[in-house]
């Protein structure tokens, strides 16, 4: 399907509305149509005649200017008003609508995508191109047509009044449009390189925005302003290059347009002059020029406009079309509340086809309430098996199963609804204390949150705040420190009260005082839940039921700390490692 056929989708539900405001615009846009008329009957039937008096005269033109000013004093300011409301009002829901769809998108494209993604380049997406579509229903729908109307009326008045004057006054017509087609056919491809450029910029700078510690801590202020200034130096390239051939757009085109009036006085004088036609219809035929080719220059600007709005409608719909790597079956299940038993079956995994296998034939069985944790070196694939139990990638050999159900069988909603994960860096969302916790239950009461951060030892510290639960965080929690930020997002897990839980690295990014009360808190947490621990540190999961030891992608031992240690193989050696760098 085409990019323009599939935005009509979201155009389809306010189609009406579109035709209404089309009516109204053709009679906000026919209303200026009299005035030719108006200044024709003056000039002929009011200033020339010599068979009136002068008292005559005046209160014929009276009477005409008071029927002129109702029509334009009372009858058309509310036609404009309806006209540009209901015309914007459209543009706007439907970009509503797009923006909600793409929302929704935004959160079923699977992290792979988001590895490989700019965040800005997405923002840019959502935010710029959307918008500037905003242009296609505007103008595309509504106003083209307006224009195209309006062209065709007063072509159609002036045949009225002189057939010959009329085919003079659109001589140049076809000559016009063969200049649109020619010049608007490159100009589309230009727009999107220049929409690309410019979403580059704004993902390097959004990705340099979050990065400023490290830019100052190296000093690289003048290294990065280098790579900034290549990428703005591209979008001006791409943008000017834009412009130059728009420029000899509007110069072609509106050489064409100013020609028309000069061959219609010139014409048209001759005729006066001859007797053919009266001063009147002279004055009438130049200000019916004005009423042509103003809507035509006003669709050599939408067409510019559309071709900017069109490529930005295929950089939109490119990524809507964006498809999902995990994605439900048809009759998945619904999964309520798990008892916690995990199945890992002969699972293999390789994020890219093209990329090495990162877990290669690994098998483990979980009771309900054990705690596992994954040990090893990094890159070994201990991560990578925490992110399969939630589905966050499928498996590419093998299975993993919950309480005996493959977890490709079942909604993925409805599976991460039982799981609960700290990860070393969690997110915390610019809003406040609450708000944060209360993402691992939106409908909990003020009660309940507070339990909550009583229970990860949080509450403490959220008291000592200047404003409590009320204080703003700041973006990603920049305003808390690390174990507090950890916290926070035990106290959401808390809140959330899931069968099982993955703590993926939660407290090796802290110091030994806030890891220790971290540590503490997660263990009450995971009493009589099945959980995951992925560790760097050995000495915080030394009380697990179960140790597993990967290399490679593959699980070289599996036992208790004290079975592992008199063992004295992979894991033995890890531990010895690791003391003897704290000693």
């Amino acid at each position: 399907m085409s990019p323009i056929r599939q935005y009509m989708k979201f155009v389809r539900p306010y189609i009406w509305k579109i035709f209404w405001t089309i009516i109204i615009g053709i009679i906000k846009f026919g209303i200026p149509l009299l005035m030719p008329l108006i200044l024709k009957y003056v000039v002929d039937d009011i200033i020339t005649p010599t068979d009136m008096t002068n008292a005559e005269k005046i209160t014929e033109l009276a009477w005409l200017m008071g029927i002129a000013f109702l029509i334009f004093l009372i009858v058309r300011p509310p036609i404009e008003y309806f006209r540009q409301y209901f015309g914007q009002w459209v543009g706007n829901r439907i970009l509503y609508d797009i923006r909600d769809k793409l929302f929704d998108h935004i959160q079923k494209l699977s992290l792979k995508y988001y590895s490989k993604t700019k965040t800005g380049e997405i923002i840019s997406r959502v935010i710029n191109d959307v918008e500037q579509t905003k242009i296609f229903v505007v103008t595309g729908l509504m106003n083209v047509w307006l224009d195209l109307i309006t062209i065709l009326i007063a072509i159609g008045i002036m045949m009225t009044m002189d057939i010959e004057m009329t085919i003079v006054s659109i001589i140049l017509f076809p000559i016009f449009g063969f200049s649109i087609k020619y010049f608007y056919g490159k100009l589309r491809q230009l727009t999107r390189d220049r929409s690309q450029a410019l979403a580059e910029v704004q993902g390097h700078l959004h990705e340099r925005v979050q990065g400023i510690p490290v830019i100052r801590s190296f000093a690289l202020e003048e290294y990065e302003q280098g790579q900034f200034g290549k990428r703005n130096d591209e979008f001006l390239n791409r943008a000017m290059k834009q412009v130059d051939w728009n420029a000899k757009t509007f110069a072609v085109t509106n050489t064409i347009t100013d020609l028309a009036p000069l061959l219609v006085v010139a014409f048209g004088g001759y005729q006066v002059i001859v007797g053919n036609i009266s001063v009147g219809t002279l004055v009438a035929f130049v200000g019916y020029l004005e009423r042509v080719y103003s809507p035509l220059r006003r669709l050599m600007n939408s067409s510019t406009q559309l071709v900017q709005a069109i490529a930005s409608i295929d950089r939109v719909m490119e990524f809507m079309n964006e498809e999902y790597d995990i994605k439900d079956k048809e009759n998945a299940k619904e999964l309520g509340r798990v008892e916690g038993n995990i199945d890992i079956e002969n699972v293999s995994f390789r994020y890219d086809e093209e990329d090495n296998v990162v877990l290669k034939n690994v098998s483990l069985h979980v009771e309900k309430g054990e705690t596992i944790a994954f040990v090893g070196m990094s890159g070994g694939g201990k991560s990578t098996i925490v992110s399969l139990i939630p589905r966050f990638y499928d498996v590419t050999e093998g299975s993993i199963k919950v309480d005996g159900i493959d977890v490709r069988d079942v909604n993925a909603r409805s599976l991460r609804n039982n799981i609960g994960m700290v990860l070393q860096d969690n997110i915390l969302f610019s809003e406040s204390i609450a708000v944060n916790i209360r993402m691992g239950n939106p409908d909990a009461t003020d009660e309940e949150v507070i339990a909550a951060a009583k229970a990860a030892n949080a509450h403490e510290f959220i008291m000592n705040l200047p404003q409590g639960y009320d204080t703003l965080v700041g973006e990603r929690g920049v305003k808390l420190s690390g174990g507090q930020k950890q916290r926070v997002a035990i106290a959401r897990v808390f809140l959330k009260n899931p069968p099982i839980l993955i703590f993926d690295e939660a407290t090796s990014a802290l110091d030994l005082e806030s890891e220790h009360l971290i540590q503490e808190t997660m263990e009450k947490l995971a009493s009589d839940r099945t959980t995951f621990i992925v560790a760097h540190r050995l000495a915080t999961i030394t009380h697990a039921d179960r140790i597993v030891v990967i290399e490679n992608g593959e699980i070289v031992e599996i036992g208790s700390h004290d079975e592992l240690m008199e063992r004295q193989g992979s894991y033995y050696n890890l531990y010895q490692v690791q003391h003897l760098d704290n000693d």
